[in-house]
């Protein structure tokens, strides 16, 4: 789901702040027009708690909202265009907002009859010089917090579209990676392939048919590859069937094989090619470099949430030092770095005199 930017955030939070200022405003005008008429109809009259408050309440009808109204308009307009200005454009509104709103609270004071009418001006001049202050002092305060949050939500979001792009770049380079990876793979065992096949040919033309028939399937499998970054092991096993029987058409009888594969676990995602590698590490360093060959060995086995695929064969071993990243074994621990991170692991030991390549990784 591609994530909101800042201009549309802040305009859904400015659209939201005006809609909720906006109906203040109109229900507080309401009330105070309602008060007004009722105090200058003689319907009732104000004691002296309620004429005090009468009296903070006009001030903030008239003064308080209009000058939240103003600054919030004002400064989600002109804060980026006058950022070193704004405090004293802001600053101007609040002074006139006061004068303004105090002239206007003095009218309804002389119109309900709380003032006499000859001390309008004397009155005027008394409260103004009060309602600046209370007005910039309160005013500016609250203009600085808005200001602040929305930067604050603002910065917050920008670093939220920042990390899901790198996340998303990070994913492009490793599927990019991971590709070139398992491109590298497809060449050199067909090439092994073609060359058994080529072998077959002038002795045994119907074996370098049936041949061609597994390779077709190697083919097949090896072009699908390139599109999933893991497949059944029911899949990889036949590959691993058909490449051993390729294999078995050069070397004879020095190839013998087992595979010990449970049914419940033909169904479990591996990366594509993997046993096959570690077979085909086994069929190049071992059975082609011995007279008698290799038995190879195929078990695969689950423990808690980690699948298990092992490769074993009776001869001399190596060391896990010798992977270097142009060997077959090196190119499959990157693609489970890639695939797994950390969780995908790959272990060369020696048990029972045999040599075990033990591939191990998240179900």
């Amino acid at each position: 789901m591609p994530m909101p930017n800042v201009t549309d955030t802040r305009s859904r939070s400015r659209a939201y702040a005006a809609h909720v200022l906006r109906a203040f405003v109109i229900a507080a005008g309401c009330a105070l027009l309602t008060v007004v008429l009722f105090l200058s109809l003689g319907r009732f009259r104000l004691s002296e708690s309620g004429r005090a408050l009468f009296i903070a309440f006009t001030y903030c009808a008239l003064i308080a909202l209009p000058s939240i109204a103003l600054l919030t308009r004002i400064s989600h307009r002109y804060t980026d265009r006058f950022p070193r200005l704004i405090v004293l454009i802001q600053a101007a509104v609040l002074v006139c907002t006061a004068v303004v709103g105090s002239m206007a609270a003095g009218v309804v004071f002389q119109i309900v009859g709380l003032f006499p009418r000859g001390e309008y001006w004397g009155e005027l001049r008394a409260v103004i010089p009060l309602s600046i202050v209370i007005s910039l002092m309160f005013g500016l305060s609250i203009s600085a917090y808005e200001t602040l949050r929305y930067k604050l939500q603002a910065t917050t979001l920008e670093l939220r579209t920042k990390q899901v792009e790198q996340e998303r770049a990070y994913k492009l380079l490793a599927e990019a990676q991971l590709s070139s990876l398992e491109s590298r793979i497809h060449p050199h065992f067909l090439f092994n392939t073609l060359n058994s096949i080529a072998a077959l040919i002038p002795s045994n033309p119907q074996l370098a048919e049936d041949t061609v028939g597994k390779l077709a399937s190697l083919l097949r499998f090896s072009l699908n590859a390139n599109h999933a970054s893991v497949v059944p092991l029911s899949q990889e096993l036949k590959i691993v069937r058909d490449y051993l029987e390729i294999e078995k058409t050069r070397f004879g009888a020095r190839i013998r094989y087992e595979i010990a594969v449970p049914e419940a676990l033909v169904d479990v995602k591996v990366p594509p090619l993997a046993l096959q590698s570690l077979v085909e590490n086994s069929v190049k360093h071992v059975v082609s470099q011995r007279n008698q060959g290799a038995m190879i060995q195929i078990a695969a086995s689950q423990e808690s949430n980690r699948i298990r695929l092992e490769v074993l064969d009776d001869g001399p071993g190596f060391s896990p030092g010798a992977i270097t990243p142009e060997h077959g074994l090196g190119n499959l621990v990157a693609r489970l770095e890639l695939l797994y991170g950390g969780a995908g692991q790959l272990e060369v030991t020696r048990e029972n005199e045999k040599t075990v390549v033990r591939l191990s990784f998240p179900a």
